[in-house]
């Protein structure tokens, strides 16, 4: 999910013959298990990864509560607003804890959330999706964070030090939010036929997104064998996309839901389903920008960065008045 199409200027994991001695004592850490902490050497291309990687992660975690936060105050139950309020709470914290890493590896909150606003950083193609209905809330939070959890949790074992501590509060934080959004979907599935029917919808229109979540396939993401050698990614893109297609298939069934895929079916052999792959060529589109939401996510990121640019500048005016009494008093 949140490994989309991160490219760097590595073009291959190197041979041992091609790396240099810090490299063979670089990999010879990350192969032992050992976490790499801010102030240890490390090559420059894991760094950069590293920074997109945990930059796209942060960035998800915000814009995702753009089209939760849509429906806070359209919830058809004060319990359910206050769930979804403390949820959206949860994601921006997310962030935040995220933005903190990268900063660690000498690059600050400003300049990444400066990659994004002008394009040069992504978030996850799931947030350019509209929510159109009170089921799409529950679509996301079983789907979308089922899919974030899936891809998290392995991350708790990144060889990154504090990116892999940060992962640890998130992922027990997300479960709550996967058990919210089945929940909310559930009632819908044992609703009145329009609700069974909204909550049907949603799952038509979230399911091919959900897939292209993990990333492009295996063969088609290029970077992937460099960032698993360093453990920046525990598992390919189609082993995920599999797990997760074996673990929801069974939950729709159980509400009563027909996933959208007609050639999907189990397979004995394998002990997995097989399944229809989403279409690629949508994904590739939603990522260049050309998705339903993808120029009102980010007109509503720059706008919110340009309506707080006063609560930064007293911020940091503060920052200096109080040095500047500190340096005077001593």
């Amino acid at each position: 999910m949140y490994a989309q199409m991160i490219k760097t200027a590595s073009t291959g994991v190197k041979s041992d013959e091609d790396m240099s001695d810090l490299e063979r004592q670089f990999q010879a850490r990350i192969d032992a298990g050992e976490k790499i902490e801010p102030k240890d050497w490390m090559p420059e291309d894991y760094r950069a990864t590293l920074i997109r990687q945990m930059g796209q992660h942060a960035h998800s975690e915000i814009v995702g509560t753009l089209p939760e936060g849509n429906w806070v105050t359209r919830a058809p139950t004060l319990e359910r607003k206050a769930i979804l309020l403390a949820k959206v709470q949860d994601e921006a914290g997310h962030g935040l804890y995220l933005y903190c890493a990268a900063e660690t590896l000498g690059v600050t909150r400003d300049e990444i959330t400066e990659m994004l606003l002008d394009g040069r950083m992504k978030y996850s193609s799931i947030f350019n999706y509209p929510s159109l209905n009170w089921a799409d809330i529950g679509a996301i939070g079983w789907l979308v964070d089922g899919a974030a959890i899936m891809n998290q949790v392995p991350l708790q074992r990144t060889s990154y030090g504090p990116y892999s501590r940060a992962m640890v509060r998130i992922c027990k934080e997300e479960s709550f939010h996967q058990r919210q959004g089945y929940d909310a979907i559930r009632a819908c599935a044992e609703g009145t036929d329009a609700q069974k029917k909204m909550a049907q919808d949603a799952l038509n229109r979230f399911w091919y997104p959900s897939l292209m979540m993990f990333g492009p396939p295996d063969s088609d993401s290029v970077h992937s064998a460099q960032s698993m050698a360093w453990k920046i990614k525990i598992n390919t893109n189609d082993e995920l996309r599999q797990k997760f297609v074996d673990q929801t298939v069974p939950q729709a069934e159980y509400l009563g839901l027909t996933v959208p895929d007609e050639n999907l079916k189990w397979n004995d052999e394998t002990g997995q389903y097989d399944f229809s792959q989403p279409d690629w060529g949508e994904f590739f589109d939603v990522v260049k920008g050309n998705g339903p939401c993808n120029v009102d996510r980010l007109a509503d990121r720059n706008k919110a960065w340009d309506d707080g640019a006063w609560v930064r500048d007293g911020m940091m005016a503060h920052a200096r008045k109080k040095a500047a009494a500190k340096i005077a008093a001593e």
